[in-house]
This record gives C-alpha cells, structure tokens and sequence, in this order.
C-alpha cells in the first residue's frame, strides 16, 4: 500500500511525488508535500473540558450545568459524574453513558474529575 495520499482536488490515486511536490497526472493539480504531512497532524484534535484540561478516552468528567435533552423530558442535571467517557470527532465531542441512556454532550459542558 502506498503512503502517497490521493489527489485533494479529483480524488483520483495517481499521484506521484516530484522534487517538494506532489503531482496529479489526472487533474494536473500540485500540492507541497510538507502540507499532506502537517494536514495528517491536524487530525490529531485535542479536545478540552471547561477548564481547558485535556481529555482522553476513559476518562470521568462532571456536568457543569443542567442540560436539557433535545426531543424529550429528560434533564441531565449539574454534578452528576460520568465515568469512562469516549471521544470522537464532530460537533459533540464525548460519547459517554449514563442512568439515563446513552449520549454526545459537547466538551464544553464537562469538568475532568
């Protein structure tokens, strides 16, 4: 398997490296190879609580604030704690269970414990 990434314009695999480029013989299209190596870093997020402290998967956080449940009566009340929360990619950054069912909070919301 090749590690020279696909063309970001066509999409197309046919690209090949020449001198500090990469080049698409499809689209003609050029690009830095130092900027596919910075863009594979960027994916990389670091995802922080209220308080800017890192977090990471099983980690515990606590509610900093009531928060309504979209589409139900339920309300996720300030305190509570979460324990072994996982993260993913988006919007709402931390999958995590509860008592009251599974949900994807935003990091914003959680203080690390």
């Amino acid at each position: 398997m090749s590690t020279i990434p696909a063309c970001p314009q066509c999409a197309m695999e046919n690209t090949y490296p020449d001198g500090e480029n990469y080049v698409c013989p499809d689209c003609a299209h050029e690009w830095p190879i130092t900027a596919a190596a910075s863009a594979d870093e960027a994916d990389e997020r670091v995802v922080k609580d209220a308080n800017g402290n890192p977090l990471a998967d099983g980690d515990a956080v606590v509610l900093i604030k009531d928060l309504k449940v979209k589409g139900s009566s339920i309300t996720l009340k300030m305190g509570t704690k979460v324990k072994s929360i996982r993260l993913v990619g988006g919007d709402h950054e931390v999958d995590c269970k509860m008592d009251a069912g599974n949900f994807m909070l935003k990091a914003e919301y959680l203080k690390k414990v």
